[in-house]
């Protein structure tokens, strides 16, 4: 897998590269993975619905091919595009998805924080009271009691090849939030890793995410 840190770039931009990437490729094409980071922008899925966008403002809603609900892309989040052949990779949707959030619990242990997997629910979440715990999850009537997403996914496959991917907050305005109900969900509180009490840089976020994908997608 080669790995490409390309810095900001336009949304909009970069999901037009991802589809010509992904049209243009042929059995031999090298998987690849861009780490990038946005300019503000809320994202909907396919199945995206108007009602979850609360209050966008002067920040643009626009519409994407990837699966989910709304979320919010800006400074300070390492996005990261895995473009893989998953035919080639030998392995299906749910175990890609699998692997991509193991990327993330990986990288989040890196810095001592607790990552936690919500059925149903795609991303990573983190326990508010107590982030650097190791407590399992014991869900009630409410799955999101207690908890914080710290990483949004949301993927599109096209003849078995990937793009779009997964969202991780590192040092954010997390106020943008504020104004959707993240991933569909009402009320959901978002976090990022500086929020948590984690100093980490955005070079050094995307460095170790990167990594942790390669190893599990590679």
């Amino acid at each position: 897998m080669r790995v490409l840190t390309l810095g900001r770039r336009d949304h909009g931009e970069t999901e037009a590269a991802m589809r010509d990437f992904t049209a243009a490729r042929g059995p031999d094409t090298e998987d690849e993975l861009w780490l990038v980071e946005h300019d503000p922008v809320f994202t909907q899925g396919i199945a995206g619905r108007d009602s979850h966008v609360l209050a966008a403002g002067s920040i643009p809603v626009v519409r994407t091919g990837r699966g989910g609900q709304v979320t919010y892309h800006g400074p300070g989040q390492v996005v990261a595009y895995p473009l893989v052949d998953l035919r080639r990779l030998g392995i299906y949707v749910k175990e890609y998805v699998f692997r991509i959030e193991q990327a993330v619990l990986d990288t989040l242990a890196v810095q001592g924080v607790t990552g936690h997997r919500v059925r149903s629910a795609p991303g990573i979440y983190v326990r508010l009271a107590d982030p650097f715990g190791h407590a399992l999850l014991s869900p009630g009537p409410d799955p999101f009691e207690g908890l914080g997403k710290i990483a949004a996914l949301g993927i599109k496959v096209s003849n078995h090849c990937t793009y779009h991917g997964v969202a991780l907050n590192v040092a954010m305005n997390l106020e943008p939030f504020s104004r959707i109900d993240p991933c569909g969900y009402a009320g959901l509180k978002t976090v990022d890793l500086r929020s948590l009490g984690v100093d980490l840089g955005w070079d050094e976020a995307a460095a170790r995410l990167g990594a942790a994908l390669q190893r599990r997608l590679g």
